[in-house]
């Protein structure tokens, strides 16, 4: 009898091998998993004839909140609509995600974005891509060939003004394959960067000033069948992005595919989503799979030589130009030389070039990549999703999973090198050290995920994975130290304290779990502030402070739009990071740990005193340190454009969750701008679904804003007030849960 693994792999080469062949009639097709697609008849070479007869095969039924569902024969013919329909949305953002992945995004912001654009560039090669199009399975290359005639055939029908991709071509599909955050490729700072390769740039290195962020990411969570209501396995999809960085929407072909969720602007694959038999949530991971090498460099000739082992290599020199826009609106260019070694790219030097030269080694697997996203929306279950996992090429992202069949698991990124554990990988290590190279890739029972847990439930907050199912997380002793650099967060938990006694939950309950209002960064930290207060002998500011701290000492660490107790925390714990600030070890410090370094590393007076500052700002600002918190932290959306402008002047929706930083689980990542004194909020939950998989899939779910970036739409923000309240809408699935929610039906192109 073949071992979980050895089925795993062989369901692997069954899927790609069915995706590599022409489908058999779909009335033979029983298997559990269907083929990726079949083998696309030839394509007629007129390409407007081609467009349209796509398009007469494809159907497009927008809701009532103007969510597109997308139907067509095969998958090919889905991905055309699916591209069409997110271009009809917003296709401005499908356009700026491709100019930063391709390196273009200097051609239309100019010499700003030079930097940025060489960056990718050292990474991704239009040449490259084209030959790995070329070389790319046919299954697959119809899927993008259909991609770029989606995108095309909009640009045709539509007065989209460009800013500067006119056209769209196959290969393009390559250069981003993952709908993360931020690739990994973005972990390169710019800055260090341009200090290397521009040598007429004062641009100074990155900073070691210490600095707490708003925290990215997501969170995600499973509850087996056993600690259901129904009997059912319940799945909360929570991704915490940048706002409107996905699109809302439902795919379907007559080939197997049937995904809704939500898809990352430009890409033809269901990024967090669900199909009628299984679910699947990423989130940003802890693992450590992007390495710095510090490369032993040396001059002969001329010509520069590294360091490696015993043996001397060259280092790879070649040169990437970046063109950009001028000020005049015509194109310039600029030219660098750049320098790799067998690790990857250099990308800074710390102490100049006459120190050690830092590259950087990375995942770059862009036709597995694309693969795996794709061919995940297609699984019916926790053994197929974990074999599409071996081919290897998710980097950034662990998994929280969900099936019909009660499967439930937390799974790392199963692109993991293997290291020798005795060097720590959080700092650059030493490229001349051949002990330090990657040993290959780790399998997934190698790692510390969590598959049917006991406990009957994972989640996944940004946090490490060893709390991951409770009582059945794994242990983190038998496992290297790169495979964890997140540690707990205050996420994490809060999920933990909801989900420990959960039983008999419910679609509604786990919603209300995902919008629970407890704080516990702030339930760790009030009371020593309190205690502090308490021991004061500064007559003066225990009195200016009497009122606070009384409202401050009966809180229940809860947030809502009434609470003036929120505000006067936010802004205590604000105050207090930056006093905080001061001494934190900058290279160690992580918002996951961060409120525990508030608690401990900052002395009595420095509490006081930020509770001082903090209401002095609430009153410059607001007229009180008595403001409730719906009225500083608001959500607001002018217009479309990419980056939003704010104004207090204008209307806003009161946001009653806070900053992830204080363990909110719904979170808000708001902040003040120039000109305003309100927080407006530009990222945290901006796609928010429970999903049930019963006999027959059911789910609610809330987008920020709506579904639509045009703003004389309907739906560009007719999900807000739904979207404040934590109170979702019924994702209409099924064709017949759609009836009476029409808002049109139309080919594309009509």
């Amino acid at each position: 009898m073949l071992g979980r693994d050895a089925r795993r792999r062989f369901v692997l080469v069954a899927v790609l091998a069915l995706a590599a062949c022409a489908a058999p009639p779909r009335s033979s097709r029983t298997g559990p998993l269907a083929s990726a697609s079949r083998v696309a008849p030839p394509r007629p070479t007129d390409e407007r004839t081609r467009w349209k007869e796509t398009a007469s095969r494809v159907r497009i039924t927008r809701d009532d909140w103007g969510i597109a569902h997308v139907v067509g024969p095969t998958d090919a013919d889905a991905v055309f609509g699916m591209i069409y329909a997110q271009a009809e949305d917003d296709f401005p953002r499908i356009e700026t995600n491709y100019l930063n992945a391709l390196g273009r995004l200097a051609e239309a912001e100019g010499e700003k974005a030079i930097i940025q654009d060489l960056r990718m560039k050292l990474f991704i090669d239009p040449d490259d891509l084209k030959r790995r199009y070329d070389t790319s399975p046919a299954w697959l290359k119809s899927l993008m060939n259909a991609w770029a005639d989606g995108l095309d055939f909009f640009l045709a029908t539509h007065d989209a003004k460009p800013r500067v991709l006119t056209r769209f071509e196959p290969w393009m599909a390559l250069a981003f394959t993952e709908g993360s955050i931020g690739g990994d490729i973005e972990r390169i700072a710019l800055r260090d960067l341009e200090a290397f390769y521009d040598a007429k740039s004062d641009a100074p290195r990155t900073s070691n000033a210490p600095r707490f962020e708003e925290p990215s990411g997501s969170n995600g969570i499973a509850i087996a069948p056993a600690k259901t209501a129904n009997g059912h396995a319940l799945l909360l999809i929570n991704p915490h992005t940048s706002f409107f960085f996905r699109s809302e929407l439902h795919v379907t072909s007559g080939e197997g595919l049937d995904a809704y969720g939500a898809a990352t602007w430009g890409q033809f694959f269901i990024y967090q989503g669900f199909n009628a038999h299984a679910g699947w949530m990423h989130t940003s991971t802890g693992v450590d799979v992007v390495d710095e090498y510090a490369e032993t460099v040396t001059w002969k000739d001329g010509r520069p030589f590294y360091k490696s082992g015993s043996e001397e290599r060259s280092v790879i020199v070649s040169t990437i130009t970046v063109p950009f826009k001028r000020e005049s609106g015509e194109l310039g260019q600029k030219s660098f030389t750049v320098y790799r070694t067998h690790h990857g790219p250099i990308v800074r030097a710390p102490k100049g070039r006459d120190g050690a030269w830092i590259s950087v080694a990375l995942m770059h697997k862009p036709v597995e990549a694309l693969t795996q996203s794709f061919l995940r929306t297609k699984v019916r279950d926790l053994d197929a999703f974990m074999a599409v996992g071996e081919l290897g090429a998710n980097s950034s992202n662990n998994t929280i999973f969900a099936d019909d069949k009660g499967g439930i698991a937390h799974l790392l990124p199963q692109f993991v090198p293997k290291r020798d554990d005795q060097f720590d990988f959080t700092r650059p290590v030493d490229g001349a050290d051949p002990r330090t190279d990657w040993q290959g890739l780790h399998r997934a029972s190698e790692l510390p995920g969590v598959v049917r847990p006991a406990s009957g439930w994972v989640m996944n907050t940004n946090n490490w994975p060893y709390s991951a199912a409770g009582s059945s997380s794994p242990k983190r002793e038998p496992f290297p130290r790169y495979v964890d650099t997140a540690g707990e967060n205050a996420r994490g938990v809060h999920a933990t304290s909801l989900l420990a006694n959960a039983n008999g939950m419910t679609l509604e309950s786990l919603v209300k779990a995902a919008y629970d209002p407890y704080l516990p960064a702030f339930a760790r930290l009030v009371p020593l502030l309190v205690d502090a207060y308490d021991r004061a002998r500064d007559r003066d500011v225990r009195a200016k402070l009497a009122e606070p701290m009384a409202v401050l000492r009966s809180w229940d660490f809860a947030w809502s739009t009434e609470s003036i107790a929120t505000s006067l925390a936010v802004f205590w714990g604000e105050a207090l990071v930056k006093e905080a600030a001061r001494d934190l070890d900058a290279e160690r410090a992580k918002i996951a740990d961060g409120y525990e370094h508030l608690a401990t590393r900052t002395t009595p007076a420095q509490k006081l005193q930020a509770l001082v500052r903090a209401c002095a700002r609430l009153h410059d600002d607001f007229g009180t340190w008595r403001t409730p918190w719906g009225e500083i932290n608001r959500y607001q959306r002018i217009n479309g454009d990419l980056v939003q402008p704010f104004s207090d002047a204008r209307p806003s929706t009161p946001i009653p969750f806070t900053s992830g930083q204080w363990g909110s689980l719904a979170s808000f990542g708001a902040r003040a701008y120039e000109g305003t004194r309100r927080y407006y909020g530009t990222s945290g939950n901006s796609f928010v679904a429970a999903v049930e998989f019963g006999d027959r899939v059911r789910a609610v779910a809330v987008s920020v804003g709506g579904a639509s970036g045009h703003a004389a739409s309907r739906h560009f923000d007719d999900q807000v007030a739904r979207y404040a309240r934590g109170e979702l809408r019924a994702v209409y699935f099924h064709p017949d849960e759609r009836k009476g929610h029409i808002e049109r039906e139309y080919h594309p192109g009509e």
